[in-house]
């Protein structure tokens, strides 16, 4: 039962403290050991030496639950008897005691196979059945087994295996059987199970006949139809190189061996995220295929940002591959399409015009050389180049090489957000609430107008909905100690006398007198407050787009790049 401990922590449990249930619903997909821990759960019921997580193995029920010819466990297949006739005449025979074992255990396998009305027959049993009768039922599809059937039975989900469990596990096996292997063949069989223990031992019997007796990495390799992992270094070097003849001269001699070019975009994801792990934690590096140097090499021939890239393109291709006319042609643009889509630069402040190398001098600088650590030399790499690649140019306009650094470091930030030149004077023409022209000294009782009535608003300290009503009035007049006020009545459904009382509250403390106020509904004559807000924020909206858009360092990387302005990442500063 290897990579399945939830599951034997549980039953071990009950079984060891007698707290045993009529129903177990084992799920998981093939080849993980469903039907295999319901025979040896069958052994632990029925075993002569008692109930216990630990049969014998020797007793009669022992061997013939083992041998396949116990009575007292009936194992049907749901998938070939489906018919509700099949599981009435199944369960005619429950009431019976079992013939010499102690329990009578029924054990399922592709229980989601039946029918419904199979189902409803089994539910009453399922629920209640006798003493001396045990339900075990499994399945790889538990998502069409009905909602009742569930609920009565305990339910445990077998998980699949990792490639390095079932490695270990094989390596056990073959060492008893006396088999001669090499480690990486044991790796290539374990990724090829794909989480399944049936089919690593199915696929290691393979091996076995297809090697004459031994297990060798390349026997297994040609089984497989996985290409040798060399020729995933070599592309990837001629990818981190940019060099496109020597990536396409690569593939065709991987394609003289007739490989699964699916399998092989495996092997080169896999060897990026191997490439990745090296850049950022050095000693993390796996060797189990015994390359950890030259993952090491590769890790210093390209960039943690190309690592990133070159990763996420090829996990997408592995979705798009299977609609490229053939394999090969769909790995072919994969690879083309990371030479592609590297950044022409990565501009830097530190840098100059000087700095720039090309691709090809890049690799050279970083493979200079013997000895040392190639792991350390990736870091130096990735902190001190700048990599370049070539820049198409038209025939019919062709364009000299120019400096991307230019001047850039007076004016690099071109986000508003970020930048260090002067705002737009916007508030100078007109305070905006909350700002410090708004929220000055205060004023007497004497100079409250209409054109002032924004200025008191926004002093006055209110918060929520009572806010959100007085900024949509306006003063419409104001004699002595009385003042009116006019609401939109497109925002009046939510007022009431409450809110006219809080803010006539809080014109009494801002004026230290009392006040009569009066708040009706209709149509102002004048902007509000909240329009006025709105307007000038649309206003400051569009000078901040048009100063972006008139910055000439901005324009010069629109043109080189091919960009385009987001207009709507552009947002105004806060006065």
């Amino acid at each position: 039962m290897v990579g399945q401990e939830h599951v034997l922590q549980a039953l071990i449990n009950a079984l060891d403290h007698d707290r045993l249930h009529h129903a177990y619903l084992f799920t998981g997909t093939r080849g993980v050991g469903k039907t295999t821990i319901a025979r040896i759960l069958a052994k632990c019921l029925n075993c002569e030496q008692g109930v216990s997580s630990q049969p014998c193995g020797e007793c009669s029920s022992c061997l013939e639950i083992a041998e396949g010819r116990s009575v007292d466990l009936l194992e049907v297949d749901a998938a070939s008897r489906t018919k509700v006739e099949d599981t009435r005449e199944l369960l005619d025979n429950v009431q019976y005691a079992p013939t010499h074992s102690r329990y009578k255990v029924y054990l399922i396998d592709e229980v989601h196979m039946l029918s419904g009305h199979s189902f409803n027959a089994l539910l009453k049993t399922l629920e209640e059945p006798p003493p001396h009768v045990k339900f075990l039922l499994a399945t790889t599809d538990p998502q069409k087994l009905p909602a009742t059937i569930l609920s009565r039975c305990l339910q445990f989900n077998l998980k699949n295996m990792p490639p390095e469990q079932i490695v270990g596990h094989l390596g056990s096996v073959l060492t008893q059987e006396m088999v001669s292997y090499d480690e990486p063949s044991l790796w290539l069989l374990g990724r090829a199970a794909n989480g399944s223990m049936r089919d690593a031992l199915s696929l290691t019997d393979q091996a076995i006949a297809f090697g004459s007796g031994s297990l060798s990495e390349s026997d297994v390799r040609s089984m497989l139809g996985t290409v040798d992992l060399s020729f995933v270094y070599q592309v990837l070097e001629a990818v981190a190189s940019g060099e496109p003849a020597a990536v396409l001269e690569i593939v065709a001699r991987m394609s003289e061996h007739a490989p699964d070019f699916e399998g092989s975009l495996d092997e080169l994801i896999s060897l990026v995220h191997r490439v990745a792990i090296a850049q950022v934690v050095p000693d993390a590096i796996d060797n189990s295929w015994g390359d950890a140097q030259r993952t090491g090499q590769v890790a210093a021939l390209i960039t943690a940002e190309d690592a990133q890239l070159f990763y996420q393109i090829a996990v997408n291709g592995k979705r798009d591959i299977a609609l490229a006319p053939d394999p090969r042609s769909g790995f072919e643009m994969i690879l083309l399409r990371m030479l592609a889509f590297r950044p022409a630069a990565m501009i830097d402040d530190s840098l100059g015009p000087e700095d720039i190398q090309p691709a090809q001098s890049r690799v050279q600088a970083a493979t200079a050389g013997e000895g040392g650590d190639p792991v350390k030399k990736s870091h130096e790499a990735a902190a001190a180049v700048v990599e370049s690649a070539p820049v198409m140019h038209t025939e019919s306009a062709p364009v000299a090489p120019t400096p991307l650094v230019e001047h850039i470091p007076e004016t690099r930030q071109v986000a508003p957000q970020k930048s260090p030149q002067k705002p737009a004077p916007l508030v100078a023409r007109e305070p905006t609430p909350g700002s410090s022209s708004a929220t000055g000294e205060a004023f007497a009782l004497e100079d409250l107008k209409p054109a002032n009535w924004p200025q008191l608003l926004e002093q006055l300290g209110l918060l929520g909905i009572v806010y959100n009503i007085a900024s949509h009035c306006v003063l419409r007049s104001r004699h002595e100690n009385q003042l009116d006020l006019v609401l939109d009545a497109g925002n009046a459904s939510l007022f009431n006398t409450g809110h006219s009382e809080k803010i006539r509250l809080a014109m009494e403390n801002y004026f230290g007198q009392s006040l009569k106020l009066t708040i009706e509904a209709g149509e102002p004559d004048s902007e509000t407050p909240a329009k006025r807000l709105e307007r000038l924020k649309l206003e400051r909206q569009r000078e901040a787009v048009a100063e972006i858009e008139g910055d000439p360092l901005l324009q010069r990387l629109i043109q080189r790049f091919d960009g385009e302005l987001d207009r709507a990442s552009i947002a105004p500063m806060d006065p």
